[in-house]
């Protein structure tokens, strides 16, 4: 039998993805991902030779002097929006009559965590693209914080939890390592990457895959990276 295909699309293995796109020229060593991510030497070697043989890149085997570099951004990021969907994510309903999206950015800065929550999907695209009308409100909440803030959270901005429906979604991240890599500030508040709002949006209802695409136009228009 052989060996076992490394999941380039599992949580810690897309660190090595994540850094690449965002940096698609550059020349890979395996010391790169290891130095900076918590990634040991075996599975970053394991996940470039997994990209290798699905077609992502190319290595230069020139002994010490050997690199990776990323050949085929666009099609590594279609197949990864094909494997990933956001409903991987556990995710919990709220509603709440007086939704006020400043209530969830102050309530992450009074705390000084606005690094462990992050917004995304049409809410967080919106930021961008204002493309897709919603008064709903996505946000992701990192799982080290989850259990600690959530019922203050709950409280403090009224909610009542659903088993349908409801205006406000807290998602504990499939991607627990590495949904917050890349995320940015835009007004104050917490957005995930754009590449992590693209993978959100690609298969989501109402709308997603329309809004996905429309941002990825959206962005090589304005000569920015979908990363």
């Amino acid at each position: 039998m052989g060996q076992r295909t490394k999941n380039i699309f599992a949580d810690k293995a897309t660190l090595i993805l994540r850094s690449m796109i965002k940096q698609p020229d550059k020349k890979w060593v395996v010391r790169d991902f290891v130095d900076s991510q918590p990634i040991s030497l075996g599975m970053a070697s394991e996940v470039l030779l997994a990209l290798e043989t699905a077609g992502y890149v190319e290595r230069e085997k020139k002994g010490a002097f050997s690199y990776t570099i990323l050949s085929n951004k666009n099609k590594l990021i279609q197949d990864w929006a094909k494997f990933y969907d956001f409903s991987l994510n556990t995710v919990k309903l709220f509603y709440t009559p007086k939704l006020k999206l400043n209530a969830v950015k102050d309530f992450f800065k009074q705390r000084n965590i606005e690094d462990r929550y992050a917004l995304t999907l049409h809410t967080g695209a919106n930021f961008t693209t204002s493309y897709v009308k919603t008064e709903n409100i996505y946000l992701y909440i990192d799982k080290s914080i989850s259990d600690t803030v959530f019922l203050d959270f709950i409280q403090q901005l009224n909610l009542k939890q659903l088993v349908h429906g409801g205006n406000i979604y807290l998602a504990t991240p499939y991607y627990k390592a590495s949904v917050f890599h890349g995320s940015r500030k835009i007004r104050g508040f917490t957005i995930v990457s754009n590449l992590q709002l693209y993978l959100d949006l690609y298969h989501f209802q109402p709308r997603g895959a329309e809004h996905a695409e429309f941002l990825k136009e959206y962005l090589e228009q304005k000569g920015m990276a979908l990363d």
